[in-house]
């Protein structure tokens, strides 16, 4: 049976809350690097998934606010290198 990805303390418009936060998270991180402020926070939705399904697939887990913006700022980091990999072509 198939954990939850994140663990979505206050259900859908939690997980969008974390999922902007990390896409802005991840843009400050990589300076520069993103898709303008509204093309991180909408990858970091995005992201908050991957960084779910790669902390499940590599056995660890995130507990609380914090441990679920840790996780979905490492998704949106990859999906923000990712998408900007793909769109230098």
């Amino acid at each position: 049976m198939l954990k939850p990805i994140v663990r979505l303390g206050g259900g859908m418009v939690y997980f969008l809350i974390v999922g902007l936060l990390a896409g802005w998270l991840a843009g400050l991180i990589l300076k520069g690097r993103g898709f303008g402020l509204i093309g991180n926070l909408l990858l970091g939705v995005v992201g908050a998934f991957l960084g779910g399904l790669m902390f499940q697939f590599l056995g660890l887990s995130s507990d609380g606010f914090i441990g679920s913006l840790i996780t979905a700022t490492v998704g949106a980091i990859v999906i923000l290198v990712v998408a900007g990999r793909l769109k230098r072509g």
